[in-house]
């Protein structure tokens, strides 16, 4: 074997070893056969469609990572109430990340409009923006649909941005997201409104569905994302300490809403153009300058950017990441999860095709399928129940789980799946005898049971 050779096997042999252990190339919920779903508005039964979920495939090369998806998620998306005409269509993206991010040691790249990073499944992620600004010429807003243009033209700077998460709130789903010309996306936490300690939309009680993940306050949050730049997203709660001790907290922002009644000047104090006093029209929070950031030294709340550098189950050894934040209520928190700036060096995100050498990342599907099931990892309620079963997972699911309802006889009398990728499985009970059942959950690999009762 010559010179040549030899080096060539080594660095076979290294970006295989890599593809087994980076989690920027194993984390993707890759999916080829299961189809998306959606809810049109005065229709609470979903609607099946001919379009993939998740991701359709990772690869990668010795700096790069590309990840092919619809950018449609496992969970029913819409309806979008509010006036949006849009569905969640398919966007065939690839899109690009660093393998190996690193800090922007210069001035931070600020987010924009549009994809500033992807979740795990594929489904695209914004910041707090929707487009639309306070004119402060003639006092109106400008930008987005049904607002006249803003001076300057759209990507100009404006004085008052409008936070997408108040303002849009009655246009997301269940899911807390909606699409922008058919780019369906999260501005924040990608968890359902239903499982929020206070519920702010009433949307999951005719359309239901679920999130990426659901939140649980008693462990680390699982990785849900990453960001342009390259650095993992992760859910609200993580290790208190940095390095990895001080139990389980929620990771906490640093930003808060400013003191003032009126808008005339920026959080520095710089005098800017007026925007519209606070009122039950406008209020606090309605625009993005509402906020003033305040540097903390508790470890548990974040920089300026939404991220700290930690330790994380994923990364032993430790990595800038970001947080998607929310407040005590588990409502979302700005800046949500990235912004107003990155920490690292963006270049393109979406790319139109990979124009390097390449290898496919597979995932080992019996190792995902070993992971331990435990019953305490789900809620299942009402229990008695009588008229609808919920089963929810209450984690990320990385692989479909066989949902089952078994009498005292051992015969399954409904069967469900919690997708790859969602949180539930609901079971219609009104059909069904009163008496003592099992719900039996299982993959390929294990299986849990636990009682329930049914009343009528």
């Amino acid at each position: 074997m010559n010179k040549i050779q030899l080096t060539i096997l080594l660095c076979v042999a290294s970006l295989s070893s890599m593809a087994q252990t980076n989690p920027a190339i194993t984390s993707w919920l890759q999916n080829t056969t299961l189809r998306a779903r959606h809810y049109l508005a005065g229709n609470p039964t979903p609607i099946n469609d001919t379009d993939l979920v998740n991701v359709q495939s990772v690869k990668y090369s010795g700096t790069s990572v590309y990840v092919t998806t619809t950018g449609l998620p496992s969970f029913i998306t819409g309806p979008f109430m509010g006036g949006n005409p849009s569905l969640a269509t398919n966007q065939n993206a690839i899109f690009k990340f660093p393998l190996i991010p690193s800090e922007n040691t210069g001035t931070k790249t600020a987010t924009r409009g549009g994809n500033i990073g992807i979740f795990i499944n594929g489904v695209a992620l914004f910041d707090f923006r929707d487009g639309v600004a306070w004119n402060t010429t003639n006092n109106t807003l400008c930008g987005g649909p049904g607002n006249p243009p803003c001076p300057g033209g759209m990507g100009a700077t404006q004085d008052w941005n409008r936070d997408a998460i108040l303002a849009e709130r009655g246009g997301f789903d269940c899911a807390k997201a909606h699409p922008a010309m058919g780019n369906y996306h999260h501005h924040q936490n990608p968890s359902a409104f239903k499982l929020d300690k206070k519920v702010l939309s009433t949307i999951c009680n005719i359309y239901n569905a679920e999130g990426l993940y659901a939140i649980d306050s008693t462990k680390h949050s699982p990785l849900i994302g990453f960001s342009a730049d390259g650095f993992p997203i992760y859910g609200a709660y993580g290790y208190k300490n940095t390095d990895g001790t001080g139990g389980i907290v929620r990771i906490k922002s640093s930003y808060s809403l400013r003191n003032i009644t009126v808008r005339d000047s920026s959080a520095d104090g710089r005098n800017v153009g007026d925007g519209p006093a606070i009122s039950t029209t406008y209020p606090l929070g309605y625009f993005r300058e509402d906020y003033k950031f305040t540097k903390m030294t508790a470890s548990d709340y974040l920089d300026e950017h939404n991220g700290r550098f930690c330790i994380t189950p994923e990364y032993p050894k430790g990595i800038y990441c970001y947080f998607a934040t929310v407040d005590a209520n588990w409502n979302s928190a700005y800046p949500y999860v990235v912004g107003p700036t990155y920490f690292g060096n963006v270049n393109a995100l979406k790319v139109t095709s990979i124009t390097e050498t390449v290898s496919t990342y597979k995932p080992n599907n019996s190792e995902i399928e070993k992971v331990k099931l435990s019953i305490d990892k789900f809620n299942i309620f009402p229990n008695p129940a009588s008229e609808l079963l919920v089963v929810q997972f209450n984690d990320l699911n990385v692989t479909d789980l066989k949902v089952e309802l078994i009498d005292i006889n051992g015969k399954s009398v409904a069967e469900s799946t919690i997708y790859q990728g969602s949180t539930i499985a609901f079971f219609d009970i009104r059909t069904i005898y009163a008496g003592t059942y099992f719900v039996r959950i299982s993959n390929t690999k294990d299986t849990i049971l636990k009682s329930i009762v049914i009343e009528k």
